[in-house]
């Protein structure tokens, strides 16, 4: 069905959304190139929500250098083009207006406002459409605007930091640092990609983080997000200078809540039904802000919690060539298992070092 140009056309749309890593949320990282008989006469990536898709950068591009090869030509696109008046008008009637042949998409668009309509439009117009090629890494690109889209909340991303005996802490909190400096300059990588960084109220008044991102030209700070179900953390923590934070709880005992907001912080109430706070909610919270990729930073208890609600999607961990014995504390408080059968299996995604430390990233493989 597909040639091997195709594959080389989509590879390259593929690299072009890969600009938009830090930048679209809410919107997906979408990449297209436009090809008139093997020449690649556009190309564009969508980089900040509001600014032009990249269909249109792409025929923007076409049209300075090689507007009389617009009609007829090939549009290989990363996503399916949008049908639906947002931000901007439909990419589907710009490609129509300017009468290409082929428009080849590498997923279809899990948004409800568009799923399928976009390729309908541009096939009664006369259009050859053809959907799936390289789908499995437009879905990689995209996992957490696909999240939000079908599950109402954000991609789930746990960073752990441990020792080879997978230890995250010393039994009395001291935590830094475990791992070396070129296995935390690549978090901030990851963090630059997130929209929010979550950690619980136990590590800010251990480490007192700022989780904010740093060394990384150019990027975005994401909103930090904090689990404190009694408003506990003071209201001289630096994760909230600046203001960006955002404070879910479930009942203010320390009466903290005005001083919290005085600091720039925002206040949800999500309380749930064992006192704490509904991590489910907050995350559905946090969809509807068009939120997609959430970044995990916290201790044992909120890293354990979100697991055992299956609300982890990935696992990044950090293993350091250091032993802190069997008092220091662990990754993951998960209720004790009774059976070898209720073990949580991983998919090994990717494996590689940083320095001396080693990167292990993987999945939960749901029952």
């Amino acid at each position: 069905m597909f040639t091997t140009a195709d594959h080389e056309y989509m590879t390259l749309a593929l690299r072009l959304a890969e600009r938009g890593l830090y930048c679209t949320t809410p919107n997906p990282r979408v990449g297209c190139v436009l090809v008139n008989h093997g020449k690649i006469i556009g190309q564009g990536a969508h980089l900040k929500a509001g600014q032009p898709h990249a269909e249109v950068i792409a025929l923007r591009d076409a049209q300075q250098h090689y507007p009389e090869l617009i009609k007829g030509a090939d549009v290989y696109v990363t996503l399916e083009p949008c049908s639906h008046f947002g931000l901007t008008p439909p990419c589907a009637n710009a490609l129509i207006d300017a009468g290409v042949k082929r428009v080849v998409a590498a997923m279809q668009d899990p948004n409800p406002k568009v799923a399928g309509s976009g390729l309908t439009q541009l096939s009664h117009a006369g259009i050859l459409v053809q959907n799936g090629l390289m789908e499995t890494e437009a879905q990689a690109l995209n996992a957490s605007f696909i999240t939000r889209m079908t599950q109402n909340r954000p991609f789930v991303r746990l960073k752990i930091a441990a020792s080879l005996d997978g230890k995250t802490a010393l039994a009395n909190g001291q935590s830094q640092w475990i791992t070396g400096e070129a296995a935390r300059l690549d978090v901030q990588h990851w963090r630059a990609r997130s929209c929010a960084i979550l950690t619980g109220s136990g590590t800010v008044i251990a480490d007192d983080p700022q989780m904010n991102v740093r060394h990384i030209q150019g990027a975005r700070q994401p909103l930090r997000v904090i689990v404190d179900s009694q408003l506990r953390i003071s209201p001289e923590a630096k994760i909230l200078v600046g203001g960006n934070t955002l404070i879910a709880y479930a009942k203010d005992s320390q009466h903290h809540a005005d001083a919290l907001t005085d600091q720039q912080a925002t206040l949800l109430n999500m309380p749930g039904n064992d006192g704490k706070v509904c991590l489910k909610g907050l995350l559905s919270h946090l969809a509807a802000l068009g939120i997609n990729e959430v970044m995990v930073e916290a201790g044992q208890i909120l890293n354990g919690a979100l697991l055992a609600d299956e609300m982890v999607d990935e696992l990044i961990i950090y293993y350091a060539p250091v032993l802190l014995g069997s008092d220091a504390r662990g990754m993951l408080a998960i209720p004790t298992l009774q059976s070898m059968q209720d073990r949580v299996t991983l998919k090994l995604i990717d494996v590689r070092q940083f320095g001396q430390d080693l990167r292990i990233i993987a999945r939960p493989i749901r029952r």
